[in-house]
Parts: C-alpha cells; structure tokens; sequence
C-alpha cells in the first residue's frame, strides 16, 4: 500500500482559502480498455462543488491509500463507467457540511473509506463523502498513519468481532501475521486478551513477529515448506486445537492439481479443518472456497463455523442497494 500526503497541518488556512477559491481541480482516475487487459491513469479536472446533499460531508484531503483496484469485482457489480477514481482510504479536514449532518462540523479531523460508487478520487484536493463512511480520527494518529491502516483495521476488527466473536482466553491462528492486515489483527487479538499463533512467510517475517509486545505463543515459520501448520497449533493447545482461524487464502486442491503460486506458503484446506477446535470459527479470504461433504461433515461434527472475510462487504450492500430501489 502507498500513500500520498497532500497538505502539512502548517498551511492548512492558506490551503482552505486557495480551495475556497478554486472552480476546478484536478483527480486521478483509471480507465479500462475494451479488453479490459490495460488500465491507463489519467488525470481529470473536476468542478469544486459546494455541498448540495443533506448528508454530504466536503473534506480537504490530507493523505490518501492507493490499495490494489479491484476491477474483478467492478465488472461483476455492473458498475460501468468511462473513468474510475483512484484512491479511497482518505484523511483529512472537514471544510463544509450538508444541513442534516450529525456527527461532524467544519474543521473536525476524519478518516474513512470512499464508497464503490463515489464520483470523487481520493486523489484530489477536495471531495464529498456522505457522513456514514467518515470517522473521527484520533488526535495522536498522523494523517498518513489514519489512511494507511483504516482498511486493514476494518477487516480485522470485523473479522474478530462480527465473524468470530473474540473474547478473552480464546486462542486465535493469524496466517501470514506479519502483512498489514496480519499485523492489526495480532494487536486487536493481544487487546482482547487472546493467545495468538501466526505464522511467518520469510525469515525477515518470523523476526518481526518474534520482537511483538506482548508476546506472540507461537511463531510457525512456514517459509521452507517443511512445517506442518496443523500439527504446531494442536501441540500449542495441547491437542484441543484453536478457537479461531484468520487465514490469508488456502489451497483448494493436491499439489498436482494446484497454481504453483499457491504451492509456496498456503496451507490445504484440510489443515485448516485439522487445527480447528470444537466450537471454533474460521474467517477465510478465500472467495472461491469449496468444501467437499466429507469437510462439511468435519465441520458439522466440531460444531464450527465458516464465514468469509470480504472488506467491500459494507460498500457492496449500499451499492445494491442504490441499484434496485
């Protein structure tokens, strides 16, 4: 993930009245070719609206996100458009409001994630956000700190404590801990009082995790292929196995059968039912997971739940939403 910082905190009512100003500004937006193989960046300009919807927020943005463009999943929402914007997880300043807005005011400092459907790029001087998709951020977290984290924290607060229902004394497999999402995963599981096993995809990977505060139990370092994920965590937890599983995509098939990319460090799917504990709970980011009835049948037998990880989740529901009523 990279970030692009806009405006120091120094200049900001300098800034403010050059934006207030401004008629036009110019956005980053991408654009598909016809065989959806190429995408070109381009910048555009764009008018600086005043706020019209009730519920609108108009911020100048301090630091902006750029994660992977998902254009799989914009071809599958129907969402047709000449040019898409480009960066979503934003922070920054709130220069005006909509009349029904509740939760801001001029001059708040927020952070959030741009809508699928939004019109404005997070690469902009300025844009217009409903209410609902900003937060307040804390006044010790840096503006490139808030826009950088905002989306892994999401998925990770979601998948602890919407999908799993973490509580103290549970024990929880992290794949791939020491990745963003992996890392604030492991900070959230410690906060709730957790006992956290992760594994670490390279040497570089097992020394960051072995230097987390509190402790990590156990680092299972899976880089050589030689490890076996299911056996460390049922010796961890004295054969009873863990309570939870976040995992970072699974092998579906034998080796023979398999992409060689997901040969390296991903574990099958049956180490994954292997490990798991009675009662337990297993997070997957894996879209195209298929069990067979001999796995469900594990399942169903430990009393397990599956649920899957999709950090567009909220976005896609209001997308829907917009289209069919």
């Amino acid at each position: 993930m990279w970030l692009l910082s806009q405006i120091g905190p120094l200049h900001y009512a300098k800034q403010r009245n050059h934006l207030e100003r401004d008629v036009t500004m110019k956005g980053l937006y991408f654009q598909q070719s016809s065989t959806d193989e190429e995408i070109t960046f381009v910048f555009q300009e764009k008018e600086d609206l005043p706020v019209t919807e009730d519920n609108f927020v108009k911020l100048q943005v301090k630091a902006c996100a750029l994660s992977q463009i998902n254009t799989k999943l914009l071809a599958e929402m129907k969402m047709k458009k000449d040019l898409f914007p480009v960066g979503r997880e934003i922070a920054g300043i709130v220069l005006d409001v909509g009349s029904k807005v509740s939760f801001f005011q001029p001059d708040d400092e927020v952070v959030g994630i741009l809508p699928l459907d939004s019109e404005d790029p997070g690469l902009c001087e300025v844009v217009r956000v409903h209410e609902h998709y900003l937060v307040h951020k804390p006044e010790k977290v840096t503006w490139t700190e808030a826009a950088g984290s905002i989306r892994d924290g999401v998925r990770a607060y979601t998948a602890l404590h919407y999908l799993s229902h973490l509580s103290p004394g549970k024990s929880v497999l992290i794949m791939d801990g020491a990745s963003a999402f992996g890392t604030i995963a492991i900070q959230l599981a410690h906060h709730r009082g957790a006992k956290v096993i992760s594994t670490a995809c390279s040497l570089e990977d097992k020394q960051c995790l072995e230097r987390f505060r509190p402790p990590i139990a156990r680092v299972i370092d899976v880089s050589n292929g030689k490890v076996h994920v299911a056996e460390s965590c049922l010796e961890e937890t004295g054969g009873l196995g863990v309570d939870i599983v976040l995992d970072a995509g699974v092998r579906l098939y034998s080796k023979d059968d398999e992409p060689a990319v997901k040969l390296q460090l991903l574990p099958h799917k049956h180490d994954i039912i292997t490990l798991l504990g009675v009662g337990g709970h297993w997070v997957t980011t894996e879209e195209n997971l298929q069990l067979d009835p001999p796995d469900s049948h594990c399942l169903f037998l430990k009393g397990a739940t599956l649920a899957f990880l999709n950090d567009e989740v909220w976005n896609l529901s209001n997308v829907q939403q917009g289209k069919y009523l």
